[in-house]
């Protein structure tokens, strides 16, 4: 029998929540930064990736602020500022999509996270460039890595990647609370770390409450083996799953990175772990080597070319300089902000997340920031990555369990729970804002623990039935209605002068980065190699 599951919240977490929602300082939980970064592929009008460059209407990816690309030339990358008020990062990027909508011809973003037509061959999906410069090379060696290390296909699935800080104020009355003796930005980077191994451990209910990637084309897999059922001639599934991109099948491990325990314990622990992923040599990386036939194929052969490499469903972060690496930016200065990086796309949202959903991540997010957080040792780091990928391939199963400090225990017992500490949170945010929108929004998430059809890949598999539409079809559908609801609504004269001068200025900026440039790639390379974490103490 699986073990039950206390409801209440823990005193803790309900001391910390009371400490910062009462009082005369209590606006600080609602003073926080919001950001989002949503990755889009560029699509002809039958789901085929576009071959096009990036258009320069839209600036220089390498320098523009808000409009890049991922890892191919059409994985497109909105990415918005940090605003307080997550309604407003929503609203930027809404005008991102509009100006993007007035610039793309007949070419549609496409609304699922699993792609749609790829060419035949890997080699015919077009790598991200970025010019001439010495930094716009390195990051093209990077993805030209990525290929040889991953395979093409799987770095055109795209997400939704959430960024979450909360107030420095609210570390600041932490630590007074807490009579702690660490000094602020140890104690700010700790209760970051706690946040993300409490993360680490339940970030399986967002699979559940927002996975919508349950099926795929089967022209995806490349032949490659796998235990998908079929749904249609074109289309493999998983009848129970939410979000086959966070599973093997999407953002698979590798031998190498399955190897790579990322310590959460510590900051010191965590940037040793990274830094020597980023400076060990792997062997299969050594028999490809660096360069071939006098081309650089990738910056190094170690276990990760760069820190961002690391594959995982949340990062600590910290703005960096230009040029500064990321290990660098949070050894000197501490974790600023998280990165939640395992969001599917919603395909039945014209921006591919909804306020809704944004509001419950506040709250939940929130939990994780001020509840109680024990050690995360291998084993427990191991039943985290066990549940979150059962929660992926079957997580609408009915009865189905997980794993609990080595104990079963029912999905919904445990979901609820999490969701009773949730209310709370949103409670005292609501309290805060006024209104009750994030009540309202954890109330919508309980109603699909208790209604399965209504999770988003519970939705996505019955619309394809209703309509009879293969994952093509449905994507393509999607798609076509969102790219309408973007046209009829283009941006008035000032806000798309506004977007058009910043794609110049961006343009202008490559151009001038690349005249000015000094040095050969080969040097630029080697500084940026020995650019490692051990010149800088922790």
């Amino acid at each position: 029998m699986p073990n039950t599951i206390p409801s209440r919240a823990t005193d803790a977490f309900s001391h910390r929540l009371s400490v910062l929602g009462s009082g005369p300082q209590r606006d600080v939980l609602i003073r926080g930064l919001r950001g989002i970064e949503k990755e889009s592929l560029r699509v002809t009008r039958d789901g085929q990736l576009a071959m096009t460059p990036h258009p320069r209407a839209l600036g220089s990816a390498l320098t523009h602020p808000s409009l890049t690309t991922d890892y191919s030339e059409a994985l497109l990358e909105l990415i918005t500022p940090a605003e307080q008020d997550v309604a407003e990062t929503l609203a930027q990027l809404d005008l991102l999509h509009r100006f993007v909508y007035a610039e793309l011809g007949d070419e549609l973003l496409w609304t699922n996270s699993m792609p749609g037509l790829l060419p035949a061959t890997d080699d015919g999906i077009p790598i991200a460039h970025y010019g001439t410069s010495n930094i716009g090379k390195l990051k093209y060696v990077y993805r030209v890595g990525l290929a040889l290390r991953y395979g093409r296909a799987m770095q055109c699935i795209a997400g939704i990647h959430y960024n979450y800080s909360l107030s420095e104020e609210v570390w600041r009355l932490l630590h007074a609370d807490q009579q702690s003796t660490a000094n602020l930005v140890d104690f700010q980077s700790d209760r970051y770390l706690a946040l993300i191994r409490n993360f680490r451990r339940t970030n399986w209910l967002l699979m559940y409450l927002f996975g919508a990637s349950p099926a795929l084309d089967r022209r995806f897999l490349r032949d490659r083996k796998h235990t998908l059922d079929t749904f249609d001639a074109d289309t493999l599934y998983r009848p129970y799953a939410t979000s086959l991109r966070m599973s093997d099948l999407g953002y698979s491990n590798t031998t190498a990175q399955a190897a790579l325990h990322a310590d959460y314990n510590t900051l010191p622990g965590y940037l040793d772990a990274l830094s020597k992923a980023v400076s060990q040599p792997y062997p299969a990386y050594e028999q490809i080597g660096t360069q071939r036939d006098g081309e650089w194929v990738q910056i190094n052969t170690n276990v990760l070319q760069i820190e961002n490499e690391f594959y995982s469903t949340i990062r600590p972060k910290r703005v960096t300089y230009p040029g500064e690496r990321p290990l660098h930016a949070l050894a000197v200065r501490g974790v600023q902000y998280v990165e939640v990086r395992c969001m599917d796309i919603d395909p039945f949202e014209p921006t591919g997340i909804s306020l809704e959903t944004s509001r419950f991540l506040d709250a939940y997010l929130l939990v994780c920031a001020l509840d109680d957080s024990a050690p995360l040792p291998r084993p427990a780091y191991t039943e985290a990555n066990l549940n979150f990928g059962r929660m992926t391939m079957e997580g609408r199963k009915p009865g189905l369990e997980l794993i609990r400090d080595g104990k079963p225990v029912a999905m919904t017992d445990w979901a609820e729970e999490l969701l009773a500490k949730i209310d709370a949170a949103a409670a005292v945010l609501d309290r805060l804002n006024g209104g009750d929108e994030h009540a309202r929004a954890v109330a919508a998430q309980r109603a699909k623990l208790a209604d399965v059809s209504l999770t988003p890949s519970a939705r996505v598999l019955q619309t394809m039935r209703e309509k009879q539409q293969s994952f093509l079809a449905f994507g393509l559908a999607q798609s076509e209605a969102h790219a309408a609801y973007f046209r009829a609504r283009p941006l008035d004269a000032a806000q798309a002068k506004a977007f058009a001068d910043l794609a110049v200025q961006s343009l202008e900026e490559q151009a001038k980065l690349e005249r000015e440039e000094v040095g050969s790639f080969d040097a630029f390379v080697a500084a940026y190699r020995a650019y490692t974490l051990n010149r800088f103490s922790i």
